[in-house]
């Protein structure tokens, strides 16, 4: 358990499954095994390696923080919660976990996973949303974390809450060690516990996605620096559920002839915020006005290589490599 491996283990399982993450996790430390690496990688290379993953603010983030670290602290992770935390996207679980596994530190990791078995246990009925809930757990906790093993403290507390007391589905009380004392197992309440206050219904967006190829090219385009997906490459898409004759119409205001047009199926993505309802159509053009239209045309057998493709569009970007 080194400080880096915990770092990027940790933040790529912020918002995604274990399972999901170990494939991502050992690509990724091949490509980048330290600090160094991380501080120096190109963007887009950077981009391709956390592709599946989502959420790439916590990458870039990642890497201003190693580009920190190797400023300030000869490319070590600090032994230091409290500087830990003024690290770029390292929050109070992440500065945790860092320093109780990899140096043995004496301060509480506390996720979902660890609110939610410290409110069972307590038959708690705070709202785990509220930060004022969450710190007063980390003190709670802060009080009783033994000081000679705080990493196998905090990991066998997340261990609990990720495969004893479940986080979707009827918690493994029958193997859990905290059995004979949970008041929510006594009063039945399991149902009920963690309380957390439902998040604002996400904004749904309709959205037409453009497979436009020449052959064996296929149009890319670069998201803006800021905002959802920023710097990642999409296929071009309109707002909304474009028709057949307004597809064309909307290939065509990009300087493009098209030849042929064809159906694709419907997708969804869900972000945070907002889900994306999409129908796509592959639309055939004409070659000769590559040079014209001024667009990135990539060639298809490869860009999926080189060309960071969000996941949002993976219903896609099989179409690429007809």
């Amino acid at each position: 358990s080194t400080p880096y491996r915990v770092w990027v283990s940790e933040i790529m399982l912020q918002q995604t499954r274990v399972e999901a993450v170990k494939p991502y996790f050992e690509r990724f430390m091949h490509a980048l095994p330290d600090v160094k690496s991380l501080a120096e990688c190109e963007e887009e290379r950077l981009l391709k390696l956390w592709e599946g993953l989502g959420y790439y603010n916590r990458v870039r983030n990642m890497q201003i923080a190693a580009q920190t670290v190797m400023e300030q602290y000869d490319g070590k992770l600090p032994a230091d919660y409290e500087k830990l935390l003024e690290l770029k996207g390292i929050g109070h679980y992440t500065a945790g976990a860092i320093a109780s596994i990899a140096y043995g530190i004496p301060v509480p990791a506390v996720d979902g996973n660890v609110l939610r078995i410290l409110m069972r246990v307590s038959a708690d009925n705070s709202d785990i949303m509220k930060q004022s809930v969450k710190t007063r757990v980390e003190q709670a906790l802060q009080q009783v974390i033994p000081q000679d093993c705080a990493g196998s403290f905090n990991q066998a507390l997340m261990e609990l809450g990720a495969i004893v007391c479940v986080p979707n589905g009827e918690p493994l009380c029958g193997q859990c060690p905290w059995h004979d004392f949970c008041e929510t197992r006594k009063k039945g309440l399991w149902q009920e516990l963690p309380v957390k206050k439902k998040a604002k219904a996400r904004r749904i967006e309709d959205r037409t996605v453009l497979v436009i190829r020449d052959g064996e090219r296929v149009v890319l385009k670069k998201r803006p620096k800021r905002g959802l997906l920023a710097g990642l490459y999409e296929f071009p898409n309109e707002l909304g559920k474009l028709s057949e004759d307004e597809a064309l119409h909307a290939v065509q205001e990009m300087n493009l002839h098209p030849m042929r047009i064809q159906k694709l199926e419907d997708a969804k993505h869900i972000f945070s915020h907002v889900e994306w309802r999409m129908q796509g159509y592959m639309v055939e053009v004409d070659s000769l006005t590559r040079e014209e239209a001024g667009l990135l045309f990539v060639e298809a057998a490869h860009s999926e290589e080189k060309y960071p493709i969000p996941a949002a569009f993976a219903a896609y970007t099989k179409y690429m490599n007809i």
